[in-house]
């Protein structure tokens, strides 16, 4: 798998999950797009409702994929922006920054000592569910749409105390969380972690993105110590309550 291959992978997927064209995710023009939100076969299943909104950027263009209630509202309010005003607008909540590996940038990292690693595969993640208090890593629920894969473990004195995890969000592209116990961070468990799964879910043929909300700093750092780097920005969510023009769909 080569860089490009990622690229057009994810700028498919982002397309099934939008509604969008791939011209629209390419555009080299500041300006909105707004599509009609629909359950396009193949899309990641994330949570939707009746007033759904969400918006995504590679970095000019942005696209706004909303229940058509919604488009009638923010259009108007829209018109005239750019991209960085539309992320500011008060209805837009939930901003997040993905990220994909840099193939030129990632690299095995070295185990951080003093520690043992284990490996847990989908067959194994019934009982892994025993081992509470790991939320960025596991779902905690097999029958979910986006079910846990995989799982990499660090463990001391035989209690696990660190956990990257993987979810199959769609065909092509699995996500990664990590969570590393408050007393054990400061090892570089956290990126020694992500890079094992990272070179797993490549080697397996899957694309693997890593997501952060704008704030969580020392989790974009762990992205990038292990080589990833921001591919889109988006918003998963509109908060419309409040708002004298709230839609009623």
């Amino acid at each position: 798998m080569t860089q490009k291959d990622i690229i057009r992978i994810v700028q498919e997927q982002l397309t099934v999950d939008l509604n969008c064209r791939l011209n629209d995710l390419n555009s080299d023009k500041d300006v909105f797009v707004f599509t009609k939100v629909k359950d396009n076969p193949g899309r990641r299943p994330f949570p939707r409702d009746e007033r759904h909104f969400e918006m995504a950027t590679m970095g000019r263009a942005t696209v706004i994929s909303a229940s058509p209630c919604i488009l009638d509202v923010i259009k108007p309010m829209l018109e005239g922006k750019n991209r960085d005003e539309g992320f500011s607008m008060p209805f837009v909540y939930g901003h997040a920054l993905c990220h994909l590996p840099d193939l030129k940038a990632v690299k095995p990292a070295n185990p951080p000592q003093g520690f043992e690693y284990e490996i847990v595969e989908k067959s194994g993640m019934q009982e892994l569910y025993a081992v509470k208090g790991f939320n960025n890593a596991l779902a905690y629920d097999l029958h979910r749409p986006r079910p846990d894969v995989l799982a990499y473990l660090a463990k001391k004195d035989g209690i696990v105390i660190g956990m990257s995890g993987a979810s199959a969000d769609s065909a092509t592209m699995w996500q990664v969380g990590i969570d590393v116990l408050p007393e054990f961070r400061n090892h570089n468990l956290a990126a020694y972690l992500v890079s094992q799964i990272t070179f797993d879910i490549l080697g397996r043929g899957y694309v693997p993105y890593y997501t952060t909300s704008v704030s969580n700093i020392a989790s974009q750092r762990v992205a990038h110590r292990v080589g990833y780097s921001p591919a889109w920005a988006c918003a998963y969510k509109g908060k419309f309550e409040g708002f004298e023009t709230a839609p009623a769909c």
